[in-house]
């Protein structure tokens, strides 16, 4: 499904994923290097992601050691109540 703008996107559901790559040099096993992407993705299967992993183990010769990630939904369910009272200071 093609969206026209990240607005639609996170009105979808998708929301903003981060992934904190870490990946051995090609000529250099013992040195990691690191790598951040970030892309809107959808929880919890998040196929952008997957899709961008699986073209760099096809794609890039730096070998995978570790990835870290964060998903965060940025357009939720309003975080507000009704206030009955008031208080007067001064």
């Amino acid at each position: 499904m093609r969206f026209a703008s990240e607005f639609e996107m996170q009105l979808a559901g998708y929301g903003l994923t981060t992934a904190h790559i870490l990946y051995r040099l090609p000529d250099f096993d013992s040195l990691l290097q690191t790598y951040v992407w970030q892309h809107y993705d959808l929880a919890p299967d998040f196929p952008e992601m997957n899709k961008f992993l699986a073209f760099w183990k096809d794609n890039l010769e730096g070998p995978l050691h570790s990835v870290r990630y964060a998903h965060k939904h940025l357009i939720g369910p309003n975080e507000w109540r009704q206030v009955t009272g008031e208080f007067a200071i001064h």
